[in-house]
């Protein structure tokens, strides 16, 4: 793409790097400001490509690289055009917040470098200038074109791809953008699951891929002394059992919930009288014992106990001082 002045002049590289600043180079003594005709060389390139993509407006022009931290890369010919020069192409990068799918369906949030436009003048494609100006751009980013993302490649650059950096397998996402399969491997780590992205815990620990009533059942599950009371929950989740003192320790037959007197701890109300506790006597000398509560319903873990260290609230006793 030619244009009336010397190209050569306001870009003085043959690859130069703009950014939201629209300059090549240093501004020369005496002459006029270059910025009009920079514009006009971005907006004129900014219409082409959206032309030869079928966009219904350009996606690169001189005010949205003002407006955002992009880089826009600019190849041209100098020795065509009498000498001034000629604009072959131009390719925009930028950083971009995605939220992306893995080939597991896990969700990332991530921000990787963004190809945002490539165009290459109709009449120079097929001569190396698109490989010229994306691996001169990989080379100052210091990326790899597998830890990219592309905003809604065309089908020519989609074969582009593939052809010079063998890449094939895209994973499928929910927005304009193409990933390949090399993207998430880049990623340092493992992608967490989607159960524990959306913040799934229990009352002991997160839970597993389970039914509710499942996870329920994990969550009822009781410990004493630190100790894991069935096969339920997480390692190490301590929770206090209290009883009175002087009451024996309890067996291993004795179920969890229906031998603790929950209301000397504070925890539920005593509902009422209950028969007594059997086949346990207190020892000579102790306190009699409290009736226990009446039995839960429902299924319990069965566990064993050494003898409890605390008392209930009511006989607790602390020295004078």
């Amino acid at each position: 793409m030619d244009f009336p002045y010397d190209l050569n002049a306001l870009f003085p590289e043959r690859i130069s790097v703009l950014d939201s600043n629209l300059s090549a180079g240093r501004k020369a003594h005496g002459r006029p400001d270059p910025l009009p005709q920079v514009t006009t060389v971005i907006d004129e390139l900014g219409k082409a490509s959206s032309k030869a993509q079928q966009l219904p407006a350009p996606i690169t022009s001189a005010a949205k690289l003002q407006a955002n931290r992009h880089h826009l890369y600019l190849l041209k010919d100098g020795e065509q055009n009498g000498g001034r020069g000629v604009i072959v192409g131009f390719l925009k990068v930028g950083y971009k917040k995605l939220f992306l799918l893995d080939q597991r369906g896990a969700h990332l949030e991530t921000e990787p470098l963004c190809v945002l436009d490539f165009y290459v003048t109709e009449t120079l494609q097929r001569h190396g200038y698109g490989s010229e100006l994306f691996d001169f751009m990989l080379k100052h980013k210091q990326v790899e074109p597998a830890q990219m993302a592309y905003d809604r490649p065309s089908p020519k650059f989609l074969s582009f791809l593939e052809k010079r950096y063998d890449l094939r397998n895209s994973v499928p996402q929910v927005n304009n953008f193409v990933v390949f399969a090399g993207f998430f491997q880049s990623r340092s780590g493992t992608p967490p699951s989607p159960l524990t992205d959306q913040g799934m815990y229990g009352f002991f620990g997160p839970t597993e891929k389970s039914s509710p009533k499942k996870a329920r059942g994990r969550d009822q599950t009781l410990f004493a002394n630190g100790k894991r009371s069935g096969s339920g929950g997480a390692e190490g989740s301590p929770l206090a059992i209290c009883s009175p003192r002087g009451s024996p320790p309890l067996s291993p037959s004795t179920s969890v919930i229906s031998s603790i007197p929950f209301s000397q701890c504070g925890i539920l109300p005593q509902p009422g009288p209950a028969s007594p506790r059997r086949g346990h006597g207190p020892p000579a000398g102790s306190d009699p014992l409290i009736p226990a509560q009446r039995q839960l319903q429902g299924k319990t873990h069965q566990t064993s106990f050494s003898k409890p260290d605390c008392v209930s609230s009511d006989a607790c006793q602390f020295p004078e001082r």
